[in-house]
């Protein structure tokens, strides 16, 4: 049960669904076990820290640190490839999740 004055980060376990999902397709679409094992590699990473900021909505670390990584790792290879599908749409999700997790921190 949640303390008090706590709701689940929704928008968090969202944005690991989607990583998890991401990752699922690439490793079925392409065969890619990197996709696959990248995907849901960063879910979970992603869930941990949204279970984190559900349960204490100013331990924003671990949802930082993940959403960060990301938003680096596939800006780049974005500016790389100049392919929206799929480093883009992460980079952009990366990008809106640092900033919500900073304002959070504050």
């Amino acid at each position: 049960m949640a303390p008090v004055g706590t709701t689940p980060d929704y928008i968090g376990y969202g944005y690991a669904a989607l990583l998890a999902l991401g990752g699922i397709m690439g490793g079925v679409k392409r065969g890619s076990k990197i996709s696959l094992v990248a995907g849901v590699g960063s879910a979970i990473a992603a869930g941990y820290g949204a279970n984190r900021v559900s349960k204490n909505p100013a331990d924003v670390v671990p949802s930082l640190v993940t959403s960060s990584a990301l938003l680096l790792i596939m800006g780049y290879r974005f500016y790389q490839g100049r392919k929206f599908m799929p480093a883009g749409l992460v980079a952009t999700l990366s990008l809106l999740m640092v900033i919500r997790y900073y304002n959070l921190k504050l």
